[in-house]
C-alpha cells in the first residue's frame, strides 16, 4: 500500500474503511466514544476484523485473507479521532 494521502485521510485503506464501514453510522450507539483514541482504535480494529472474518466465512478463505491484509494499512487512530471529534461536535 502507498502512504499517499487520499481524500484528506492518511491513506486509501483508512479512507475506504471509514467511508464504507463507519461513515453515516451512529457510532456512539455501538462504541464507547468516551474511550481515548488509542483504546477506541483497538475496538474499531477488532470490530472490523471480526466483521470481515465472520461475514467472509472464516479461516482458509482467500478473500478473507486478502481483506485482513488490506486492513493492516488502516490508520485506526485516525478513524477513532475522527469519530470522537464528530461525537463531541454533536453533543
Amino acid at each position: 500500500m502507498t502512504s499517499e494521502k487520499h481524500n484528506g485521510w492518511s491513506n486509501y485503506a483508512t479512507w475506504r474503511v471509514n467511508l464504507e464501514i463507519f461513515d453515516g453510522m451512529e457510532a456512539s450507539e455501538i462504541f464507547d466514544l468516551t474511550l481515548d483514541a488509542w483504546d477506541l482504535a483497538q475496538v474499531l480494529q477488532d470490530y472490523v476484523e471480526n466483521f470481515i472474518f465472520e461475514s467472509g466465512g472464516g479461516n482458509g478463505n482467500l478473500a478473507v485473507d486478502y481483506a485482513l491484509a488490506f486492513l493492516k494499512d488502516v490508520n485506526w487512530s485516525e478513524i477513532a479521532k475522527h469519530l470522537i471529534e464528530d461525537f463531541v461536535e454533536q453533543e
